[in-house]
């Protein structure tokens, strides 16, 4: 059973003549880990707000658990590219927040929840200090604290690291691979990055023009768990070059 299944689904931006997302049917299983890629402007984030209920659908169905995401609540999580920790509370503060949305557990519930968290991404001691006294991967590793407090068995990252330079990108891919390793969330990651892609995906949903009607999807010949030194495998080389030529050949449409 899938955890997530797009039935013919559509989508038109108001005072667009044509539609983004058209007519596309896909589903995802659950504990699986997906990126999805493509140019800028393709419309990959359309696919997540319809998917968290920011948009709706022209048309079609959105089921998460075999069930239509209108007649649920607290069925995904969203890490957007920018952390959006609210300057002025602490960090605990901020990954307190699904849990008041939710309003399930008690004040001390929400406390140790929180303390949990926070040590399971490596931010023991950081509960009382500001955002802006965190480095730019502790703050992205609150705030997918903060995500993973939803309760989600879904979870949806848009680019959640593409702010980061390179040698912290690095770090919190493998960071990641841990986390999902560990839970066993499902978890579609938007990036632009085609080595990130391969790094973290079983397989990569790749979006080749607009309207989106499809998502082709390329399996990823490795397993886990993986180490950088698995991207210099040649049958690796050789897949990042085919991801590579798919993009361009969209940006030279």
């Amino acid at each position: 059973m899938s955890i997530l299944r797009f039935d013919h689904v559509s989508y038109q931006y108001p005072g667009e003549a044509f539609n983004t997302v058209d007519d596309l049917s896909f589903q995802v299983e659950p504990g699986s880990f997906h990126c999805i890629i493509g140019v800028s402007g393709c419309g990959k984030s359309t696919i997540f707000r319809m998917i968290n209920g920011l948009l709706q659908p022209k048309s079609g169905v959105i089921e998460v658990n075999s069930a239509p995401i209108g007649e649920q609540t607290h069925y995904c999580g969203y890490m957007p590219q920018k952390d959006l920790l609210f300057p002025w509370r602490t960090v605990g503060e901020n990954l307190a927040l699904p849990l008041e949305i939710q309003r399930k557990c008690s004040k001390a519930e929400q406390s140790e929840r929180i303390d949990a968290a926070l040590e399971e991404v490596g931010l023991q001691g950081c509960r009382n200090k500001r955002p802006d006294e965190l480095s730019g991967g502790m703050r992205q590793r609150a705030a997918f604290a903060r995500t993973m407090l939803t309760g989600s068995d879904l979870l949806l990252l848009d680019e959640p690291f593409s702010a980061l330079d390179y040698f912290t990108r690095i770090s919190m891919c493998e960071w990641l691979l841990g986390q999902w390793q560990k839970h066993k969330k499902t978890i579609l990651f938007i990036t632009h990055d085609v080595e990130e892609a391969i790094f973290l995906s079983s397989s990569v949903l790749v979006v080749e023009r607009t309207p989106i009607r499809a998502l082709r999807e390329i399996k990823v010949p490795l397993e886990y768990p993986r180490t950088r030194q698995d991207l210099t495998r040649p049958q690796i080389v050789e897949l990042r070059e085919r991801l590579v030529e798919l993009l361009r050949k969209q940006v030279s449409v």
